[in-house]
């Protein structure tokens, strides 16, 4: 659906992302991650046809954008961080006024208004000043209006940035369900959002693609994938669990008579079998075991950390 194609863009002497390239596929919800300063915000807008690229493409469908960027605009719902609302105006006037800014007929316009209130939820606050609504709505009003006009791909940028946790919940729930039909590019720093929607991973650091795959492929190749803790009494402990097959590192401590040992294993089998059949066979006394992945969080500061790579 959606490809971006060596896209660089600068902004003076700054490069703000640089010769990008990757893939989001129809019906796909892909979590855009990466650090403040990254390029996430400039490479939205290349896809939104908003900003252009100094050099590269965005396609969709294998078309480029830039060959009919009115078209394209309209196949496209973007919420930017800075949730843009009039206050002064009901959230009735304010889609009203986007549907015209979108250029629907007025029969477009009650059905697209129409669909957008009962997907997001809306109802009660239709009559409503935007000023008076809570964040909670703000942000629904603002998902509102990018899809009202009914688009095939959805760019949201932080939507629930300033949320309390229940409204956070929500929106996470309503992002959900958007992309049972759409195709959507969501960019947050919440991993719990991330770990909740998403299929799949773009993660960029300093303007650049650091990775992209689903969850547990970037996990396992890039954090150690799995970690077992094993406490035991008995002889040879660190020296036999090293050994077993997978285990690509560990590291044993001496506790009060007992061996504590982390292993860290690439592969996604499962080693908690063959440690218990071992202790068994060993006569070690087995005060402790169990298996831990990395987590996202883990493998996002892994993946755009400052001192990885230099």
């Amino acid at each position: 659906m959606i490809t971006v194609e060596g896209v660089t863009k600068r902004y003076g002497e700054v490069v703000a992302v640089n010769d990008l390239s990757f893939t989001v596929e129809r019906g796909e919800v892909v979590g855009f991650l990466g650090p403040n300063g990254a390029g996430k915000s400039t490479t939205m807008k290349m896809i939104t046809g908003t900003l252009q690229p100094d050099a590269g493409s965005v396609l969709f469908d294998g078309v480029p954008i830039s060959d009919d960027l009115t078209g394209a605009k309209r196949r496209v719902g973007y919420l930017p961080e800075a949730n843009p609302l009039y206050d002064e105006m009901l959230v009735c006037e304010y889609l009203d006024y986007v549907s015209e800014l979108r250029g629907l007929s007025p029969d477009q316009t009650r059905s697209g208004v129409a669909d957008a209130v009962a997907e997001t939820d809306i109802g009660s606050v239709f009559y409503r000043p935007i000023g008076d609504c809570s964040k909670g709505y703000r942000q629904r009003i603002g998902l509102a209006g990018a899809i009202l006009h009914r688009p095939e791909v959805l760019i949201l940028d932080e939507p629930t940035e300033g949320l309390d946790p229940n409204q956070r919940v929500e929106i996470r729930r309503l992002v959900g369900s958007l992309g049972r039909e759409r195709t959507v590019l969501l960019s947050t720093h919440v991993m719990q959002e991330v770990e909740a929607t998403c299929s799949r991973l773009v993660i960029l650091r300093e303007g650049e693609l650091a990775a992209e795959g689903t969850v547990q492929e970037l996990i396992a190749n890039r954090t150690g994938g799995v970690r077992y803790v094993v406490e035991a009494a008995g002889d040879g402990v660190a020296q036999s669990l090293s050994s077993l097959p997978g285990v690509s590192s560990h590291r044993a401590e001496a506790l009060e008579g007992r061996t504590r040992v982390e292993l860290t294993c690439r592969e996604a089998g499962e080693l908690r079998p063959e440690i218990f059949t071992m202790a068994r066979d060993r006569g070690w006394t087995l005060w402790e075991l169990h298996r831990e992945q990395a987590s996202l969080e883990q493998l996002f500061r892994t993946l755009t950390s400052v001192e990885e790579g230099a």
